[in-house]
């Protein structure tokens, strides 16, 4: 029984070159162990030695757009299940099934496309609240590079960084989580293992400015907070500077929306009074 060790919990890449290497040799998904390094190897895990030839081609193989899709993403999921689910799912369609993808009672699609749908939600998480804070350093001073903690519930850190480089391509920055970091220099991306949360820095003015900001956008008449919860989950409440002044906000909000209501409405504008003389 072949043990596939991977590099880190979110190596894409790695299952990627095992899975067309188990396809060259045939080898059927009950057959093969996923591991992870650094993990506690699996309760039936096969003997490590048990493994294919460092040499073994790996095979092309050509699936739908819709299966490479569905596997970055769920790939990125922490269910230690999902390596052998997507490489059974790639036996299946490398059998003959590539219609299967597009049964959505097909209970094993309906699984993956589960993990899909989670970690599309961590990477949103991840882009909505990832705070960063700048590092004075003795050789930088105050030009010192920003730094964030955060703690995502999958190992989505590559898949979420893309959207950090383009937004901030100009700056020095790092992500630091449990799982994984990533670090941009203004031209490369680097990674490295996830380190604990005493390695981040402590709060700084941006996080001044992140309150001012919640505040000001603050919309007492919206407050929901069951909505609120499930747009900004209290486990993330932690790290979010923001986040120590929804309770106030919260308890003030009933009297700010009656002051609104109460507040004199304010002279339509000429243009305004003109629209309203057109379609009257």
């Amino acid at each position: 029984m072949p043990e596939i060790t991977l590099a880190h919990p979110a190596d894409v890449d790695g299952w990627r070159t095992a899975a067309r290497r188990l396809l060259a040799h045939g080898v059927p998904p009950v057959s093969v162990t996923w591991t992870v390094a650094g993990e506690q190897p699996a309760l039936f895990a096969g003997d490590p030695a048990d493994t294919l030839p460092a040499d073994t081609p790996a095979t092309a193989v050509r699936v739908p757009r819709r299966f490479v899709e569905l596997a970055d993403l769920a790939l990125c999921h922490s269910d230690p299940e999902r390596f052998a689910l997507l490489y059974g799912l790639l036996w299946r369609v490398n059998r003959g099934e590539r219609e299967v993808l597009n049964d959505p009672a097909d209970p094993l699609v309906r699984r993956v496309e589960s993990l899909e749908r989670a970690v599309r939600r961590e990477i949103h998480h991840m882009h909505a609240f990832v705070r960063f804070r700048q590092v004075e350093t003795p050789e930088a001073g105050e030009d010192g590079p920003y730094v964030a903690w955060f703690e995502p519930a999958h190992p989505v850190v590559e898949a979420a960084v893309p959207f950090f480089v383009r937004r901030f391509t100009a700056m020095r920055w790092s992500i630091l989580t449990p799982l994984r970091c990533a670090h941009w220099d203004g031209t490369d991306m680097s990674f490295s293992p996830g380190v604990q949360r005493s390695a981040a820095p402590d709060g700084d003015a941006l996080d001044d400015l992140w309150r001012t900001y919640y505040a000001a956008t603050f919309n007492p008449a919206r407050v929901n907070p069951a909505v609120l919860q499930t747009n900004m989950p209290k486990r993330y409440w932690e790290n979010l500077p923001e986040a120590a002044l929804i309770p106030e906000l919260v308890k003030g909000a009933a009297d700010r929306t009656r002051r609104m209501v109460d507040a004199a409405p304010t002279a339509p504008s000429r243009f305004g009074q003109a629209v309203a003389r057109r379609r009257g």
